[in-house]
């Protein structure tokens, strides 16, 4: 991995103090954790552009990116968005510092496949409508809604960010129209997608920056419901959108079978193709759907029952090592579709539901990432637990009972359960659901055997590896993963296999460290990899008390 510092350094003189890596990325920025320079809190984000490769890469010009910060600041203070602070720049670099997400991203704690249900969806898209209408209210449309920048606060609330797409679409009472063909293409608007600056001459209108925003709230809301986005790109190229518009909002899916009625009248009122006749904010705000009681929702619009919502939250992540993880849902569906009704050939069907594909490498900025808390440190003492388990001093205690108390050791036991310790002393949100990704396993293999069959498993999935940056005889390896995921986006992260040594001897914690892409995406990939690997994964129920007999 490629430090920052190789590229070009950070600026010397901020007004603030650098406190972690890297723990949010992109094409050609990062973000990091800071803290005021003689103070250790309060700590804040800090969003670091590099403004060369953002205009070159990025294809952004200096005033698109004065426009992030300028509507960002504009938007002043609302709960769920993350607050601007203040912008700097040197010849290199552009800074952000802004509010810091700590809850990390809601979708990375949402089973993909399955969601989340309807009280902890509709929990999540009041915030989200909340947040969206009050961008709208300034005039400013985000036009990038998507799980990547979606995030959520210490506490559980959600939190909206990233504006580097955002557009002022009313200034005084005067609304203009937007030609830029931008944002994620399964959560973006069919007329943003088929909206190219290069035919500008052939669009007799532009797009509302309103109502895109208003298509991509109603995608999310899908992904919350069912762990799926409904389809790769709205055009007509894409079956399941095909479907989804010949059908006028009914085709023939088992993700929108299994919604109840009023959530289907609600999704297709917003995903309404033509945007005249699109859900307005104060249509979805009138129908029956969002108007429902919810026990998650306080009268003023935050979370009412934390500890509940995210233990029901954690024990819905789970790993089905039954499962096939060659067999995709999108594969699934189009199984049972005829010949006839595909009109594609086996070959370009392999192609397009391959779980991943090789993206040609670019010149994207890779930085040192910050690692999730260590279940155990060299020296056996977890990181990220107390120095006594019982009375015991944790370097005594075996790896079953360090394990019992780590919480992404729950998701592979037939029945998730948040760990004893939390469910006594836990008293916000953070303390159930943490921060830092799900997305890891432990193994008593060695490490040259588990980075052999993990590797072997990224190829069965169409996944390119490169080399291992570290020698047989080094105690860790990374693997860097980039790929495009099953709806055709781009995939950026590594695989981080890292051994720790306790007194009842080694074990090798395997963390999955996404960069960039889709968080529910990110998690599919994980969970398939562990399925592949399943006999070498670690399991509560199969192996509790082998370190002891």
């Amino acid at each position: 991995m490629i430090a920052h510092s190789q590229l070009a350094p950070l600026p010397s003189e901020l007004p603030f103090r650098i406190v972690s890596k890297t723990i949010g990325q992109g094409a050609y920025a990062c973000i990091k954790k800071a803290a005021p320079l003689h103070s250790p809190k309060p700590l804040f984000a800090v969003k670091f552009i590099h403004k060369d490769f953002a205009v070159r890469h990025g294809r952004l010009t200096k005033k698109q990116l004065d426009l992030e910060i300028s509507l960002h600041k504009h938007l002043e203070q609302h709960v769920n968005i993350v607050q601007f602070f203040q912008a700097g720049e040197d010849t290199t670099w552009r800074w952000i510092a802004m509010e810091l997400a700590e809850g990390g991203d809601l979708f990375d704690k949402i089973e993909s496949d399955v969601g989340v249900g309807e009280d902890i969806a509709h929990f999540y898209f009041t915030q989200l409508i909340s947040a969206v209408g009050y961008m709208h209210s300034k005039g400013i449309g985000h036009r990038d809604i998507k799980p990547e920048n979606i995030l959520l606060s210490a506490d559980g609330n959600l939190k909206i960010a990233d504006f580097g797409l955002a557009t002022l679409f009313e200034y005084k009472g005067v609304r203009k129209l937007c030609q830029t063909s931008c944002g994620s293409p399964p959560y973006t608007a069919p007329e943003v997608v088929t909206c190219d600056t290069r035919s500008r001459q052939k669009l007799e209108y532009g797009y509302s920056g309103d109502y895109v925003d208003m298509w991509s709230c109603g995608v999310v809301l899908f992904v919350l419901l069912v762990g799926n986005t409904p389809w790769d790109e709205p055009l007509e190229r894409s079956y399941e959108f095909d479907q989804y518009v010949k059908t006028n909002g009914r085709p023939d899916d088992e993700l929108w079978h299994n919604l109840p009625a009023e959530t289907l009248s609600l999704l297709r009122g917003i995903m309404r193709v033509d945007p005249k006749e699109r859900f307005s904010l104060a249509e979805i705000r009138r129908h029956p759907w969002f108007t429902r009681k919810n026990r998650y929702l306080t009268p003023d619009g935050k979370l009412e029952n934390p500890i509940a919502m995210a233990t029901q939250m954690f024990e819905s992540m789970k790993i089905d090592f039954s499962q096939d993880p060659m067999a995709s849902q999108t594969q699934t569906q189009r199984s049972q579709r005829s010949e006839d009704a595909m009109e594609i050939d086996s070959q370009d069907l392999a192609t397009k539901i391959s779980s991943t594909q090789p993206e040609t490498p670019t010149n994207d900025i890779m930085f040192d990432w910050e690692r999730p808390p260590r279940l155990a440190a060299t020296d056996g003492v977890s990181a990220s637990q107390p120095n006594t388990m019982d009375g015991i001093p944790i370097n005594e205690s075996s790896w079953d009972d360090r394990l019992a108390e780590e919480p992404s050791f729950s998701q592979f036991s037939a029945t998730p359960q948040v760990p004893l310790t939390k469910t006594q002393y836990a008293r916000a949100f953070h303390e159930i659901l943490p921060s830092h990704s799900l997305t890891r396993f432990f193994s008593l293999w060695s490490l040259a055997l588990l980075h052999s069959h993990i590797t072997e498993a990224l190829h069965r999935l169409g996944v390119p590896t490169l080399p291992a940056n570290h020698p047989a005889t080094s105690s860790s390896v990374w693997i860097k993963v980039r790929a495009t995921d099953t709806r055709n986006c781009l995939m950026t992260g590594d695989v981080v296999i890292e051994t720790m040594m306790g007194t009842d001897g080694h074990m090798l914690e395997i963390n999955f460290v996404k960069a960039k892409g889709d968080p529910v995406e990110w998690r599919r990939l994980f969970k398939k990899i562990v399925v592949l690997c399943k006999d070498a994964v670690y399991k509560p129920d199969e192996q509790r008390g082998m370190f002891s007999q």
